[in-house]
């Protein structure tokens, strides 16, 4: 422990005695400038005096003085390094140099770096807690990887009131070195962690991070909380699908793929992490709700709703059951309602019931005290009535009693998850079924590359930069982009006149569609389009009142107005978006995205899921529209977006969605040069 100090209070000080507070198995040795002894442990001027080889040197000296201290541990033959300190690129420039020179030197030795701006490290099997919080961990199940110190302390309080142990904590800080993925790739062979947390700041590889969450959720869950807006948020939204893919989309799209459950707070990750780790899977949504209070009934039902959670009928089998154990009064609905008469005997007798019926998937367990019944017997009776059912069930519980959540609920091992709200325990259950959900999902592959022309799209690149800063396409380049890569286009004509606009639409055939040509333009916006147009007198007065350049496209009716697009993140990369089309689409804002290179499964998700879903598969009578056609268009746009980093922004909307195929109908795309992405991480 470099910087430990004699005086009560330094962070060093502190941190050399909650070591050995916490009864590490191995030897600590305090090193200090006097060499004076810390907590009655013989002290050492430097780690070349330390009589052993040292494993692990925790760093806690002001800033300018690090380097130093590392060089000279590094030299003595310690490979891991943990810095405490402040000092680096959080603070400007001249920490950012002073973070790159440590890194330089860590590497140049072979080391590894932990830090530095961090709290420290904790391996509770161990006794190890080289961290300055404020007790020891207990030994569990879970490792925790935190970006942010404070953060991680408000957690590891919050996880100690829940009784949750852990198998390491890792404060990562400023990252300059070892991250959240090198810790993913230790932990899903670490045979002590069941269950992973991360707190999440920002992302040095998300690619990396997505194969390697993607590899371990399949084996144990990840569970994360991601804060901060990304650099996407400063993007220019010039298209409605720049428009809708707000900073935090490629974070939800990243997650989604990799399989990775969100919490919204700390407390959902807490409360879906005491779930994950003493619950089994549900096996699909639906909840039965059992209470003792119509009112708490009803809360817990709303937010199961809220979480994507139902409520079913119970079977015939179950009211049979039920009724002669219940009284007249009582409600054998769902949430089936005790009254505030039921005992422990009654939630005893009840349990087991609602636990056999194969409608449901999960029970919510909901008691107030009253005067009939106390909290302390009616939690013994739950657990008694479950343990009794030896089901492979969730079963949570809200006991709300004066006295907090009875101790038997709160036991190590308990077979019942306790939860200090519904509305808690309704949000866990919802993001643990999203977990059995994303495991039945198939892995998903990238399909074969189809035939497509990129010689000729670098050329239409290339000729509409030409050393500019942004362009956007003309109808003519737009319709060539397309094309190359095979997305199905309208057939259109150019018309620089009226005269020629009537001419083109007597070719394509009436009725027809004008639109205002000018690159770029919002068509709708600047009243640059008029549909419908059945004879030349309206086509001669259209062309008239929108202007030259025109495009001139037969009238398509009859599908699905849908949006498909692209645009580039200047950290995660291409993103394809999907959702309803038309005029309305940036107002219903219902677009999905997916990171791209999308996988059959990504592509099939987007055209079947959500509001677009309920349009493709046939919306009040319409027809369903061809959504193996929807699928290839967007694993066309995920190719664009892929070879093309220049297509920052590509909107298709509509995308008519016909019985037999589809067909863009309207198309903008805007060019720039690649961002700078910063360096990504590839150790």
């Amino acid at each position: 422990m470099i910087g430990a100090s004699r005086r009560r209070g330094s962070i060093g000080g502190e941190l050399f005695r909650n070591v050995l507070a916490a009864d590490y198995i191995g030897a600590a040795y305090p090193v200090n400038r006097d060499g004076e002894p810390v907590g009655g442990v013989p002290a050492y001027k430097s780690v070349a005096d330390v009589p052993e080889v040292v494993d692990l040197a925790v760093v806690c000296l002001p800033g300018p003085h690090v380097l130093d201290a590392a060089e000279a541990a590094l030299a003595s033959g310690v490979k891991a390094i943990c810095v405490i300190s402040s000092g680096f690129a959080e603070v400007g420039a001249e920490g950012r140099e002073r973070q790159e020179h440590l890194l330089d030197l860590v590497r140049a030795h072979g080391g590894r770096l932990v830090g530095p701006n961090c709290l420290g490290i904790a391996v509770p099997r161990l006794g190890l807690n080289a961290t300055f919080g404020p007790r020891p961990l207990p030994p569990g199940p879970i490792a925790f990887s935190s970006q942010s110190g404070a953060l991680g302390l408000a957690l590891l309080e919050k996880a100690s009131e829940r009784r949750l142990g852990f198998s390491s904590f890792v404060s990562i800080g400023n990252k300059a070195d070892v991250s959240s993925n090198d810790l993913l790739e230790w932990w899903e062979d670490d045979d002590e962690t069941e269950l992973v947390l991360l707190y999440l700041e920002s992302f040095g590889n998300p690619q990396k991070f997505a194969r390697l969450a993607r590899r371990v959720a399949r084996r144990k869950p990840v569970l994360a909380l991601k804060s901060g807006a990304t650099e996407a948020g400063a993007r220019a939204a010039s298209s409605h699908t720049a428009a809708l893919a707000s900073s935090d989309t490629a974070v939800e799209a990243l997650f989604r793929q990799a399989g990775v459950i969100r919490a919204g707070t700390l407390e959902e990750l807490v409360d879906a992490a005491a779930l994950l780790s003493s619950q089994p899977l549900p096996r699909g949504r639906r909840v039965g709700v059992l209470t003792n209070a119509g009112g708490l009934g009803i809360l817990c039902a709303d937010a199961c709703a809220a979480a994507g959670l139902e409520l079913p009928e119970l079977s015939d089998e179950t009211l049979a059951t039920l009724q002669p154990l219940l009284p007249e009064d009582a409600s054998l609905a769902n949430p089936v309602d005790l009254l505030g008469s039921a005992t422990a005997a009654t939630f005893d007798a009840v349990i087991p019931a609602l636990l056999e019926d194969k409608r449901l998937d999960s029970l919510i367990v909901l008691f107030v005290p009253p005067v009939v019944a106390g909290a302390d017997e009616v939690a013994a009776a739950i657990i008694d009535a479950v343990d009794r059912a030896d089901t492979d069930k969730p079963v949570l519980a809200v006991l709300i009693s004066r006295g907090g959540t009875p101790a038997a609920l709160r036991q190590e091992g308990s077979s019942v998850a306790s939860f200090a709200y519904p509305e808690s325990a309704a949000r866990a259950l919802g993001l643990a079924a999203t977990r059995a959900e994303w495991l039945r999902r198939p892995a998903g592959t990238v399909p074969p590359r189809p035939e497509i022309d990129a010689a000729a799209a670098q050329r239409i690149i290339g000729a509409a930069l030409d050393g500019r800063t942004e362009a956007w396409l003309d109808a003519d380049a737009t319709r060539g982009l397309l094309e190359a890569y095979g997305v199905p286009v309208v057939p259109e004509r150019m018309a620089q006149t009226v005269d020629e606009a009537v001419e083109a639409a007597g070719e394509l055939g009436l009725p027809v569609v004008l639109k205002t040509a000018a690159a770029g333009a919002h068509k709708t916006e600047q009243s640059g389009i008029a549909l419908d147009l059945r004879d030349a007198d309206q086509v001669r007065a259209a062309a008239d009142r929108i202007g030259a350049p025109l495009l001139v496209q037969p009238m398509i009716s009859g599908g699905a107005e849908l949006l498909a697009g692209i645009v580039q993140d200047p950290v995660f990369g291409p993103l394809v978006a999907f959702g309803p089309g038309g005029v309305f689409a940036e107002l219903i804002g219902a677009a999905a995205f997916r990171i791209a290179p999308l996988t059959d499964v990504d592509a099939n998700e987007l055209v079947h899921e959500g509001k677009a879903g309920r349009l493709v598969a046939g919306f009040r009578g319409a027809p369903p529209a061809d959504a193996p056609a929807l699928v290839d268009l967007l694993h066309r746009l995920s190719l664009l977006a892929e070879d093309l980093p220049e297509v920052a922004e590509l909107d298709l909307n509509p995308v008519i969605a016909l019985p037999t195929g589809c067909v863009a109908v309207d198309a903008r795309v805007r060019l720039a040069p690649p961002a700078l992405r910063p360096a990504l991480k590839s150790w």
